[in-house]
């Protein structure tokens, strides 16, 4: 995906720099210098509102601080081996991490297609109410 590889290539670290997101890649432990997927991280707040029934008994009524995973992303001619999974747990271990030192609900992501958003929820991600391509995992109690 050419928007996913600029995205890797331009801003992630001014993104870092600035504090918007922090990036992680996965690299090849024989050939380091290729990248294999990345993800990017970063602060969020959701309306309890908007999260299905079931999780918005559980919550308070004001915004609810969760990590964002902005960007998820594979080299094409990897895929189906696994990264995508490998990732998305690497991002929920290091969100687990964090959430000792700082609060958070839920791990979100914006499903960029239907694909997308089948994939996340194999992994145990709901839709949100309002939108059903993003959707939030909780995590933990």
């Amino acid at each position: 995906m050419p928007e996913l590889n600029e995205y890797l290539r331009r801003f992630a670290d001014q993104h870092r720099k600035r504090g918007f997101s922090a990036t992680w890649v996965l690299v090849e432990p024989e050939v380091p210098q290729l990248i294999l997927g990345y993800y990017s991280l970063s602060a969020a707040q959701v309306d309890a509102q908007s999260l299905n029934e079931i999780d918005r008994r559980k919550l308070p009524r004001y915004p609810i601080p969760c990590f964002r995973m902005g960007r998820l992303a594979c080299r094409a001619d990897r895929r189906g081996q696994g990264l995508g999974k490998l990732l998305v747990g690497l991002a929920v271990e290091r969100c687990l991490k964090a959430r000792e030192q700082v609060g958070a609900w839920a791990l979100i992501v914006d499903a960029k297609d239907d694909a997308a958003k089948t994939f996340y929820e194999h992994y145990g991600f709901a839709s949100f109410r309002d939108a059903p391509l993003s959707l939030y995992l909780p995590l933990g109690k």
